[in-house]
């Protein structure tokens, strides 16, 4: 990691981005480089913020659509190339990257995008041209500029689920939701309002009951939802602390869900997961053909759900954990690689 001290500014757009820089951000300040952050009010992204105690400035709420994307595109574009002004940054940073791309590009400083979103072709098509870097996973499966383009053999989520980086807590799963006398099971339902969600949707909620009385048989289910339940669903919805759910999660028998990030974070945690939606990533097809930990569901029809759930329910734990340590074992510290990444660009200049 570079000695002479730099300026980095993060731009921290969704809950998972703050999951992901956590790590780097400690790094860069154990070596002394100065880190601001940026935050976009989206889900539960500042609660998450205030949970780990990290300082930023927040830039206003998301918005859904294609007319409020394209104001928020305008508004945050301009509002943050005047953060990286006032703190004097010398590189930018971000998930997805599109308003980090722009701003740096402005300021005419460096612009490190990490991505694993395929289908977002429309903002990746407005992102990566502008920017310095574009770190994808290995297993990355669309377009990246050639001579901006940085492969590596991992997932956003060993950033921060990597051993040595975080260790689940058996106590604080309990708090969390936990079941201790039988298997615990955990849903996720989307709002379906990100940029790349345009024109997509999920698990209706009748089917979202029928996966719930599938696993209630077999154990314990809890929802974590972006939007709120209705009355049928209310008694499951997971009421712990933003930042417990990955201890809770680790210790489940399985995820259902229509998140690929906690599809994602389940499998490199050694538990078996099911992302059911209609657009694929790369990250959770090469999860599914190379280590068996996640069943990606295309259609949504109740066969293949309930048969999805059927799957969940016959995995077993020593196959699970075989099945993670070689995934450890193929892939790199995300986190150390991220924060030397972005140290690079920062002394390469734009």
């Amino acid at each position: 990691m570079s000695s002479t001290p730099r300026r980095i500014l993060v731009d921290l757009c969704h809950p998972a981005h703050v999951h992901f820089f956590r790590n780097p951000i400690q790094l860069w300040r154990e070596a002394g480089h100065e880190v601001y952050m940026a935050a976009r009010d989206k889900d539960v992204a500042l609660p998450l913020i205030r949970e780990f105690g990290l300082d930023c400035q927040s830039m206003g709420a998301s918005r859904s659509g294609i007319a409020g994307l394209a104001r928020e595109l305008m508004h945050r574009d301009l509002a943050l190339f005047r953060f990286a002004r006032q703190t004097r940054a010398e590189v930018i940073t971000a998930i997805g990257g599109v308003f980090a791309a722009h701003a740096a590009f402005l300021a005419r400083i460096p612009a490190v995008v990490f991505y694993d979103t395929e289908i977002a072709k429309l903002q990746n098509a407005m992102t990566y041209p502008l920017a310095s870097r574009v770190a994808v996973p290995r297993c990355y499966e669309s377009w990246v500029p050639r001579r901006r383009e940085l492969r590596y053999a991992g997932y956003h989520e060993l950033s921060y689920l990597r051993p040595g980086r975080f260790q689940p807590d058996h106590g604080r799963a309990l708090q969390a939701g936990l079941d201790a006398t039988r298997p615990t099971f955990l849903l996720r339902l989307v709002a379906w309002t990100a940029n790349h969600d345009l024109g997509d949707s999920g698990l209706s909620i009748q089917r979202a009951q029928q996966i719930v009385e599938r696993l209630s048989a077999h154990g314990k289910v809890v929802i974590s939802s972006e939007t709120p339940l209705p009355d049928a669903l209310r008694e499951y919805q997971y009421t712990g602390m933003v930042s417990e759910l990955h201890h809770l999660m680790a210790f489940c028998a399985g995820y259902f869900g229509e998140s690929a990030t906690m599809a994602s974070e389940s499998a490199v945690l050694g538990v078996p997961a099911v992302y059911a939606a209609h657009s694929p990533r790369g990250y959770t097809n090469e999860q599914e053909s190379r280590y068996g930990l996640v069943r990606n569901v295309r259609q949504l029809d109740a066969t293949s759900v309930l048969a999805a759930c059927d799957w969940l329910l016959a995995q077993d734990q020593t196959t699970c954990k075989a099945a993670r340590a070689k995934l450890l074992a193929e892939t790199v510290d995300v986190a150390a690689f991220a924060a030397d990444t972005v140290l690079a660009a920062a002394a390469a200049g734009r």
